[in-house]
């Protein structure tokens, strides 16, 4: 009996001491997050506070509901499953994509009305870049190095893709995340080129071969 108190004590100290843990993370990661927020607004350089402020909170209170759907929903063990439309077995990151993709839209449409309603559509577009580290702009540099003579239309279909991977990104916490939905976009870019008369692997096989050589001529200088 004495034991089994014993063992009951251990247990329940050992839920406070965790328990006082998270308490102590919550705010020290809830203060990240707002640093993170302000940082982003001050370099919109707003000269409304009223605006900026409306901006600032909206992005810190998106950045905090992320956050916590995304750690509400770990993915300890794989659920297994294969994706229906490629028939791949599913990985621990395929689920972590489907669980955070089940959060409520209104996490998404506030902070979008918000920052549509303060900021110019540059500014909007500026603030999805700090989600995304530039990821549209990386990316699409990618395309025109892949792609040397890519022709003006073929880039706006590029660069509409990589903007709505940008904006759909933005609702996923862990740079992983981002980058996958990034590659779902640049699948719908390739197939778009495919199917245009370009010859997408070929393209992209060209581009190492040719970076390859450039490097090889390097070293040897």
């Amino acid at each position: 009996m004495i034991n089994l108190k014993k063992s009951i004590s251990l247990i329940a100290l050992s839920i406070t001491i965790a328990s006082g843990r998270l308490c102590a993370q919550a705010p020290a990661d809830n203060q990240e997050l707002q640093k993170k927020a302000a940082e982003w607004v001050n370099e919109l350089k707003l000269s409304d506070e009223v605006k900026k402020q409306k901006v600032q909170t909206a992005i810190a209170q998106h950045l905090t509901e992320v956050r916590d759907w995304h750690n509400a929903h770990p993915v300890k063990d794989n659920p297994g499953g294969i994706n229906p439309g490629t028939g791949n077995t599913l990985n621990n990151l395929d689920w972590e994509v489907i669980y955070c993709s089940q959060k409520p839209k209104t996490v998404h449409e506030n902070l979008m009305n918000t920052l549509k309603a303060a900021l110019t559509p540059q500014q909007v577009e500026a603030v999805l870049d700090q989600y995304t580290i530039g990821k549209v702009a990386f990316t699409l540099k990618g395309y025109e190095a892949i792609v040397p003579d890519l022709t003006e239309k073929e880039r706006a279909e590029i660069l509409k893709n990589l903007k709505q991977a940008r904006e759909q990104a933005i609702d996923y916490k862990s740079m992983k995340e981002i980058s996958a939905i990034f590659e779902i976009y640049k699948t719908k870019c390739e197939q778009y080129l495919n199917s245009n008369g370009r010859n997408w692997k070929q393209l992209f096989k060209d581009y190492v071969n040719k970076r390859n050589a450039e490097k090889a001529a390097q070293n040897k200088k």
